[in-house]
Formats: C-alpha cells, sequence, structure tokens
C-alpha cells in the first residue's frame, strides 16, 4: 500500500514499529531525525528529554543530589551542567552511577510517549545511549548513524565553540564505538559528506513503512 494510502483507520489495525536511532556525539543522529520528523514521523529526543527531566522532575532532581550532591544545582535549582561534566567524564564509575538515576526515568518518559502516539505508521526513538532491538527495551529494530571522527569532532567544535578538543575527546572516550553499535545495528547510516544522506533515510522510511503493511 502507498504511503499515501495509510489512513488513521488503517493505522490503527496495524502494530506501530518502534525504531531507535543511535550513534555518538557528532555523528549527525539529530539531523537524521529531523528529516525523519519531516516525513511526518514523530520523534522522541531522549537527549533533549533528559535535560528537561533533570531541570523538572522533583523526584530525578533529588536521586542526582543524592549521587553528586547538592552542587549538581545551583541556587535557583538550576542543573549544573558545567559543573556535572566536570566530575563525570573524568570518573566513569560516577558517571555509571548518574546514568542509572538517569535513564530508567527517561525509559519510562519515553513509554508514556509512545503510548500517547496512535496515527502512525512507526515511531522514532533518538538517544546517545541504546542496546539491541527487543521488546524488552521497546525498540524494534535499531538504526546507527556513523561519520569519520575527524568529521565528528570538527561538528562539534563549530556547534559548541566553548569545548576544546581534548574534552571532545573525552566525550567521545566514553562513549561505546562505532564498532561496538555495529553489533546491535539493524541499519546504518553514513552520514560522511560523500555519500548521499537523503537517500539513504528514504529508503529506510520505504522499508519500516513496508513492513508495517506485511505484518497488519
Amino acid at each position: 500500500m502507498p504511503e499515501a494510502m495509510l489512513t488513521d483507520s488503517t493505522l490503527q489495525m496495524k502494530a506501530m514499529l518502534r525504531i531507535g536511532v543511535t550513534g555518538g556525539i557528532g555523528s549527525g543522529k539529530s539531523l537524521v531525525c529531523r528529516v525523519f520528523a519531516s516525513l511526518g514521523i514523530p520523534v522522541y529526543m531522549a537527549d533533549d528529554r533528559a535535560k528537561w527531566l533533570t531541570e523538572n522532575d522533583p523526584i530525578l532532581k533529588a536521586d542526582i543530589m543524592r549521587v553528586l550532591g547538592t552542587m549538581a544545582y545551583d541556587t535557583l535549582g538550576r542543573y549544573n551542567r558545567s559543573w556535572v561534566a566536570s566530575q563525570v567524564f573524568s570518573n566513569p564509575d560516577l558517571l555509571q552511577r548518574l546514568n542509572a538515576v538517569i535513564h530508567p526515568r527517561v525509559w519510562a518518559d519515553t513509554a508514556d510517549w509512545v503510548a500517547q502516539q496512535t496515527h502512525t505508521p512507526y515511531v522514532i526513538k533518538e538517544a546517545a545511549l541504546m542496546k539491541a532491538a527487543s521488546p524488552e527495551v521497546g525498540i524494534d529494530q535499531v538504526v546507527v548513524v556513523e561519520s569519520p571522527l575527524a568529521l565528528r569532532i570538527e561538528r562539534i567544535r563549530q556547534r559548541d565553540p566553548h569545548r576544546s578538543v581534548d574534552d571532545i575527546q573525552r566525550i567521545i572516550a566514553n562513549q561505546i564505538s562505532d564498532e561496538q553499535r555495529r553489533q546491535f545495528a539493524d541499519h546504518i547510516l553514513l552520514n560522511d559528506e560523500s555519500q548521499l544522506l537523503l537517500p539513504q533515510i528514504w529508503s529506510l522510511h520505504q522499508q519500516f513503512l513496508a513492513r508495517v503493511q506485511s505484518e497488519g
């Protein structure tokens, strides 16, 4: 069935796919998600949502302060991101403990958001950290966005001029590698500025629509 024929009643009868999009910092995963959004696909930006939750969820704020102390927030109750980054990115154990309180809250928030999406063939969840697709993690397929390391660093420097190259390399070192991501990738998008990205995304979009139709 062509995309234009996916009516509300049709979508209600079909299982909605849950697609994860991940990649290292500077890989272009947010750009990929903006393209999917332009195709009318709902996108949950986990990293952006996590930032909102750290500022506005009182239970999460209390959990973060139990891990990091009161310096994690300023006197106005705002998340002290620069201070937190200085503490956790040189301390893998502390970073793991922080993630252990943030990630479950984001997963619960994701589930609430997905439950509200009804008239759509599939949804996208964007996150820097992701596991292999499974019912337990609420993801049916994983798309990994890859870019050469030098290009990633240059993009981050342009986007975040306050970060030094050392800071960027430290952040990258604390993330899993592209090789590790490939182990659980169902699809790989190459965002290396030598291959056109839009045709790759369009091809995936058509594959996801076709799967929804075949499983309906």
